[in-house]
């Protein structure tokens, strides 16, 4: 069985509706992320967690003793800071500083920033990933959101060979069509196609909440509904391999 699939668990099912967590089959499930370092008090243990230092102010505090105490494997380093107003230069300065560190010094796994899905990302991972060529991330780290499942295979696929031929961490894809029959269409499509590509380790739908994140990501691709069920395309994420359009 192939096991990829990561649960992008947003943090206010933890404070509004963490009972939901009862209801996840862990089958296809490889690991929970909610772009924190706090781990789900709800997930006891069912999966492993993704800590996350999505912005800079991650990188001191509680939020850094997380990460230091941490006992996870895999370490995710900023989320879409090309529109957070961090150069790609800070942010090498930053993952020198603070993140080899914790490859060195803790055996931890990195994952590189990651950016949209557009030219200002792919313009941003590309200085950044020069500027860390001594020490650079275990897994390529992106974003990408669309409504094409070829161009999206074919965007990672171009990602991945532009970068060392990385291993890729898709740790938020979903389709933005406001179209029900698109939205399963694109989810099998890429869910499939990442399933049998060697070099995707894992990725993430976007997204299990109860209310849709913005006016940009399709409500026909929520995992969660307003009440904290699952949706039916959270369902064939979690259960079916292929999964089904």
């Amino acid at each position: 069985m192939i096991k990829k699939r990561v649960l992008l668990w947003d943090w206010t099912n933890s404070r509004d509706v963490p009972s939901a967590m009862d209801a996840v089959n862990f089958e296809h499930i490889c690991a929970v992320s909610n772009w924190n370092t706090w781990t789900p008090a709800e997930l006891k243990n069912r999966a492993p967690f993704r800590p996350m230092v999505r912005t800079k102010d991650q990188l001191a505090g509680q939020d850094w003793e997380n990460v230091l105490h941490s006992n996870q494997p895999i370490i995710h380093f900023l989320n879409e800071p090309e529109r957070a107003g961090v150069s790609a230069a800070e942010a090498a300065s930053l993952w020198e500083q603070h993140m080899v560190p914790l490859r060195s010094q803790h055996g931890k796994k990195l994952v590189s920033p990651s950016c949209a899905s557009d030219a200002n990302g792919k313009k941003w991972i590309t200085e950044f990933l020069e500027r860390v060529k001594t020490h650079p991330p275990d897994f390529l780290g992106m974003h990408y959101y669309g409504t094409n499942g070829d161009e999206a295979i074919k965007y990672i696929t171009e990602l991945h060979n532009e970068h060392s031929h990385l291993p890729v961490i898709v740790s938020e894809i979903a389709s933005i069509s406001r179209d029900k029959g698109q939205v399963y269409a694109f989810t099998a499509k890429l869910a499939n196609w990442m399933d049998g590509t060697g070099w995707v380790h894992e990725y993430g739908f976007f997204g299990c909440m109860r209310h849709v994140a913005d006016g940009f990501v399709s409500p026909e691709a929520q995992l969660m509904d307003a009440n904290g069920h699952f949706t039916e395309l959270m369902e064939r994420l979690m259960t079916e391999e292929p999964v089904k359009a």
